[in-house]
């Protein structure tokens, strides 16, 4: 897997609440916050795609998985 490495600015208050969340996770900063960026890409692809209104021609797709 490559990476990119970014730079992340986060508000002062909210780093001490990022390190506590990641350190009661059992994970580095890093991976607390890539989580947290992947989890939120997955919502908002979820939410493009119910935007497309393909709900009823998507009905029972996978199901046989």
């Amino acid at each position: 897997m490559s990476v990119t490495t970014m730079t992340l600015r986060v508000p002062a208050e909210l780093a001490p609440s990022l390190r506590a969340s990641a350190e009661a996770a059992g994970l580095s900063l890093n991976a607390y916050v890539v989580r947290a960026a992947r989890r939120q890409a997955v919502l908002d692809a979820a939410q493009q795609l119910a935007a497309l209104g393909l709900n009823e021609d998507l009905a029972g797709e996978g199901d046989s998985l």
